[in-house]
């Protein structure tokens, strides 16, 4: 059997890095995309932080209020997820020029399997230099990869020489590659089970390969065996080209816990607005629909509600939100965040309003389902030409304030 393969194609900073490139005034900066940092009482935490963000400290998850404090000169900006999406659209374009066996894991990383590529593209390392090529070329940001023989070293391959890296681990040295490696870097290992490892005494890979695997499962269970595994560089998991986005989700934290109704409707409001044109951009529906809310004390609950038919429409999205949210018994306690999340993404079913009627649907209730999907289609437009300067009236409103 020969050997595969395969590349794990990560973006640099991604969202930071976009920011820097439609701005040049950014680049070489510290820039942190997030929440707004309210001079150091903001609530929410950092989604991307540019290299040089990173060099105070600075990370994606941390809260954005001690983001701040790291570095409070440092261009905090909200994101704008309709301009990541566009030039993911265009990296992924090219990752299908090289080959047709793609899987993206998010919307700035892939793997990509180039297993007989080679009379086509070179050299898996050659390969490799090619498609950062293009990526630099086509997008202007660069983009770190590891090729490999199996996904798990690719993956751990494209973190070690950012950004703009490039990491080869040959064919037979799958050990010797990983087991210098801290134990951390092994692909599903969190927190939690490094702090089991270590208290085993393990704490490179080269560690958890040597240890005993009985050992490993009767302490970690399944968990225990599956790192083993890929500590001895073992992963036989194909690249897999069918893969499809689970869900989409938005949420906001808010600045103070707040117990006002009509701010967290407004608020709803806008998170609908923006998950119904992710769908529609992506071309997709959802079938279910999840509000998040989260109380003062950090109380966490969520609320679900499966559709008789798939939609992507914000009428609907909010409706069912909105619906959970009134329905929900709050005990008087304020609320420090809340969100929608939408699952069971599928490729829209080709139906004439008509069709609406068949199923039950009264005429007045089909007309108004039309209206609000025509507003959608006019203002997806608009914002495709115009940016998110334009937005509906009802969302004028800051929903911050």
């Amino acid at each position: 059997m020969r050997n595969r393969t395969i590349l794990h194609v990560d973006m640099d900073a991604f969202y930071a890095a976009v920011e820097q490139l439609d701005n040049p005034a950014l680049r070489g900066a510290p820039v942190v995309v997030g929440a707004d940092p309210r001079k150091g009482s903001g609530r929410g935490v950092v989604s991307a932080a540019s290299y040089e963000a990173r060099a105070y400290g600075i990370h994606s998850a941390m809260p954005i209020s001690m983001a701040y404090k790291a570095c409070p000169s440092a261009h905090f900006l909200p994101p704008r997820f309709h301009r990541y999406h566009e030039i993911s659209t265009k990296i992924m374009d090219i990752f299908y020029s090289f080959t047709p066996v793609m899987e993206p894991l998010s919307i700035d990383e892939a793997f990509l399997d180039c297993t007989g590529c080679g009379k086509l593209w070179g050299s898996p390392r050659e390969t490799a230099e090619k498609i950062k090529a293009a990526i630099r070329s086509e997008t202007g940001l660069t983009a770190s990869v590891g090729v490999a023989t199996n996904k798990s070293i690719a993956k751990i391959a494209s973190e070690l020489d950012k950004p703009d890296g490039l990491t080869v681990c040959d064919p037979g040295n799958e050990r010797e590659f990983l087991a210098p490696l801290p134990a951390k870097a092994l692909w599903g290992a969190g927190k939690k089970t490094v702090e089991v490892l270590h208290t085993m005494g393990l704490r490179t890979i080269g560690d958890v390969a040597a240890s005993d695997r009985a050992s490993l499962e009767k302490i970690m269970g399944k968990m225990g065996t599956h790192l083993w595994t890929l500590a001895n560089g073992i992963d036989d998991r194909d690249v897999c080209p069918d893969w499809e986005r689970k869900s989409f989700s938005e949420e906001t934290t808010f600045e103070q816990d707040t117990g006002d109704d009509a701010r967290l409707e407004l608020t709803l409001m806008h998170l609908a607005d923006t998950l119904s044109r992710r769908m529609r951009k992506s071309g997709l529906t959802c079938k279910t629909v999840s509000l998040k809310i989260r109380l003062e004390g950090f109380l966490t609950f969520t609320r679900s509600r499966t559709l008789d038919e798939p939609v992507n429409d914000t009428r609907s999205i909010l409706d069912t939100a909105l619906e959970a949210f009134r329905k929900f018994d709050r005990e008087g306690k304020r609320v420090r965040l809340i969100g929608i999340a939408i699952t069971g993404l599928q490729e829209p079913e080709n139906r004439t309003e008509r069709q609406l009627d068949l199923f039950g649907c009264p005429q007045e209730v089909a007309d108004d389902v039309k209206k609000h999907r025509s507003a959608d289609t006019l203002l997806d437009s608009l914002k495709e030409r115009f940016g998110d300067k334009v937005t509906r009236a009802t969302l004028l409103k800051d929903i911050h304030s």
